[in-house]
């Protein structure tokens, strides 16, 4: 399908992480993305829909997430899909639950959606995903789909989470007994950081399984992808982006 111009025009399937830090740098980017001429189904789940309707964030049917995109005439399209558990499940207080159906139960549903929407007029060409999910390249591969991962936070701290494994090897994170408090010099691009600089549940004894198997597993996805955007400023971090560029196309675009 082309455009006016003759232009193709691209359909891309966004799926959101469904937390508000997540969400919000998401929606203005797949903005910025319709404005070029994208067509964009904007993914999140149903229970977090069903959060910001009873915060009075969205209507039920969440029209208002893009109204003013839409009466630009921009092609913003927007889904739900389950996460494996209840609406009415408090995901608050089973964080453990819910992390593990954020990352084994929602891919059956997303690739249900992705099914679908292969059959859509026009179809799907591309899938952009939060870079925490882990099925993102495996489901794109799967349909023949370029990937793009989405980063929302800074630069240093994906290479933080990229590198986790130096922070096991070097005992700073994940040690049964008890791990090292001295300075880290070791990450590529990083500048030195303390521990207590890493974010709050790399401090957490008790989650470390929960981390490395989860989030390792995210971070070995997005080694799949064909582009990762980073929601950064490149003049601010340009040495972690440089080192993070030696391994893939990696690029910082202020989004929010």
């Amino acid at each position: 399908m082309s455009g006016s111009e003759g232009i193709p025009m691209h359909h891309a399937l966004f799926v959101a992480a469904p937390f508000q830090g997540h969400f919000t740098p998401s929606a203005n980017f797949a903005v910025k993305l319709a404005a070029r001429g994208f067509i964009i189904t904007f993914v999140t789940t149903e229970a977090f829909h069903h959060q910001r309707t009873a915060s009075g964030a969205v209507s039920v049917d969440g029209h208002e997430v893009f109204a003013d995109a839409r009466s630009m005439g921009m092609d913003i399209r927007y889904e739900l899909v389950s996460d494996g558990l209840p609406v009415s499940f408090d995901r608050d207080m089973h964080r453990d639950q819910f992390s593990d159906a954020f990352y084994h139960l929602l891919p059956a549903h997303v690739e249900e959606l992705m099914r679908k929407l292969l059959l859509a007029e026009p179809p799907i060409d591309v899938l952009i995903s939060d870079t925490f999910a882990v099925w993102p390249s495996t489901l794109a591969k799967k349909f023949g789909l370029p990937y793009v991962s989405f980063w929302t936070e800074s630069a240093l701290v994906f290479a933080i989470y990229y590198h986790m494994n130096l922070l096991v090897e070097n005992g700073h994170f994940g040690s049964p007994t008890e791990t090292r408090k001295d300075t880290i010099t070791y990450i590529p691009g990083v500048p030195s950081i303390e521990p207590t600089d890493l974010v709050s549940f790399f401090h957490s004894p008790e989650a470390s399984w929960r981390v490395l198997r989860n989030v390792g597993k995210a971070f070995e996805e997005v080694k799949g992808a064909d582009l990762v955007l980073c929601n950064t400023v490149q003049e601010l971090e340009a040495e972690v982006i440089r080192a993070l560029q030696q391994e893939w196309p990696f690029y910082a675009k202020r989004v929010q």
